[in-house]
């Protein structure tokens, strides 16, 4: 019988550092390349729409297959699967800092989603099966605090290496991580598995679903270029009957990745619908934000990454006493005003300009949009996990996030081409700051949309007790803390301790 570890002891740390090192490698890799993307695009002479597919490539892949490698992880071993994710996302992103052009590139991005999907499950339902129970809230409480700081850190590293050296190093700065969490991983942490996992895996649900996201993308991208082209429309058809296709299946298949009855409650669907809208514009914010500070503010890749900093650690510092304000008077005014508060804050990213002084326009502008999002995002993984039936909170979890990871690949992918952006008008400061001003208005009103779903549509629904996912259940869960919902777990647990 295996031997559950204590944080205290050598064999609780090792775990902790293999699961934080991993799971950051997938975390770090969803936020840093926004730093470098103006000069891969200077560097490979892409165009903004591969651009949109250097993010969107990764998002697809991940969003898509996340689920699934929760599920192979229950089956076959989560640190079998675990290490076969890393080693996956490692030769991805050797891939990507070895591209000889941008399609290289976006392709070698699809693969390390595909890793990141198999690896990033796998952390949090490693540390659930391993720890004793009594030091299980510790040891999630460090791999989310840990998992934090690189999340703060990254923009900081990925700006100073693209700065000092190549944004070719953004990637492979992740081989020798990658090496580290491999070794550690074999000797130090045990194999679990999930003695009741489905005997059958959902793949075909799986490929719809990734075939649905592919053709919408692709769809949302080249209308920026060809406009309502048969190419297009014919695209956007196809992934639209995709995922009618993957709902359908869903609503058949023994053992759905989503099982349809998670949607029955109301709460849970408008608290998924408000997720969208919120990180379709988070999406957005993030990916032409990075670019304003270069193109327009004429900052360096280092400085961008350091400008949103603020972001991280506001998030960092006051999610946790936001979840507990939602967990005593419910998540309705938290989701109704976090929103609204993100939004003042986007609107005064409208007042950077050439040379624009920091702490006087930028700084003002960050803090504030991090406040917005402090204030919302504990309240909402709250408020899903208290939706679900206890027997799916952790896939319930799961499916929140991928529906976020969907709404910010889907708004990246089009919201551009709303604004009128495309070509190289990201290598024109005037082109660029006339099309930022569209799209980030936009994204305000879509973070007003968000407030109002909350406000109309989210009920004040408190547990009576806080809600521990099993292993099982942690397979399903991960961590994007700037485009997906973040804490959760040290949440729940904080909830049930």
């Amino acid at each position: 019988m295996q031997t559950l570890a204590r944080v205290d002891e050598p064999a609780g740390r090792w775990i902790v550092l293999a699961t934080v090192l991993g799971s950051s490698l997938a975390m770090l890799d969803a936020t840093v390349v926004n730093v470098a993307l103006e000069r891969i695009g200077t560097d490979l002479g892409a165009d903004l729409a591969a651009l949109q597919w250097t993010l969107g490539g990764y998002s697809l892949t991940l969003a898509s297959f996340i689920l699934l490698g929760g599920s192979l992880g229950d089956r076959f071993g989560r640190r079998r699967v675990f290490v076969v994710g890393t080693a996956w996302f490692a030769i991805a992103s050797a891939l990507c800092g070895l591209a000889p052009d941008v399609w290289t590139l976006v392709a070698a991005r699809a693969l390390q989603g595909i890793g990141g999907a198999l690896l990033t499950p796998g952390s949090l339902a490693i540390i659930s099966a391993s720890f004793a129970p009594e030091d299980r809230p510790r040891a999630i409480g460090a791999w989310s605090g840990f998992g934090g700081v690189a999340g703060a850190i990254g923009p900081f590293v990925g700006g100073w290496l693209v700065d000092v050296w190549s944004w070719r190093l953004v990637f492979l700065v992740n081989l020798p991580l990658a090496a580290v969490v491999i070794a550690v991983a074999l000797r130090h942490v045990p194999e679990s598995s999930d003695p009741e996992a489905a005997d059958r895996l959902d793949v075909p649900g799986a490929v719809l679903g990734a075939l649905g996201l592919a053709g919408l993308t692709y769809a949302s991208i080249a209308a920026g270029k060809e406009g309502a082209s048969p190419t297009v429309v014919a695209t956007g058809a196809a992934g639209m009957l995709a995922l009618v296709a993957f709902v359908l299946v869903e609503r058949q298949s023994p053992d759905p990745l989503v099982p349809p009855g998670l949607f029955a409650s109301r709460q849970f669907t408008v608290a998924n619908l408000f997720t969208f809208v919120i990180y379709a514009a988070l999406g957005t914010v993030f990916f032409l934000l990075a670019l304003d500070l270069q193109v327009v503010a004429g900052y360096s890749a280092l400085a961008a990454g350091l400008s949103m900093v603020p972001v991280t650690l506001v998030m960092l510092a006051l999610s946790p006493p936001s979840g507990a304000i939602a967990q005593r008077i419910g998540p309705k005014l938290q989701l109704t005003l976090g929103p609204l508060l993100a939004a003042a804050g986007l609107l005064l990213t409208l007042r950077i300009g050439p040379g624009v002084f920091y702490l006087a326009v930028v700084f003002p502008a960050v803090v504030v949009f991090g406040l917005g999002l402090a204030v919302l995002v504990a309240p909402l993984t709250a408020t899903v996990l208290a939706a679900a039936p206890g027997e799916h909170v952790g896939v319930a979890s799961a499916v929140n996030n991928a529906v976020a990871r969907t709404g910010g690949l889907l708004a990246i992918a089009l919201l551009p081409a709303l604004a009128g952006l495309g070509g190289d008008d990201y290598r024109s400061a005037v082109a660029f700051a006339a099309g930022y001003r569209l799209a980030t208005l936009v994204t305000v009103g879509l973070l007003v949309l968000g407030g109002l779903l909350a406000a109309f549509g989210i009920r004040n629904e408190r547990p009576e007790r806080g809600v521990v996912p099993g292993a099982g259940e942690l397979a399903h869960c991960y961590s994007c803390p700037v485009d997906g919902p973040r804490l959760e777990t040290i949440q729940a647990v904080r909830g049930a301790t």
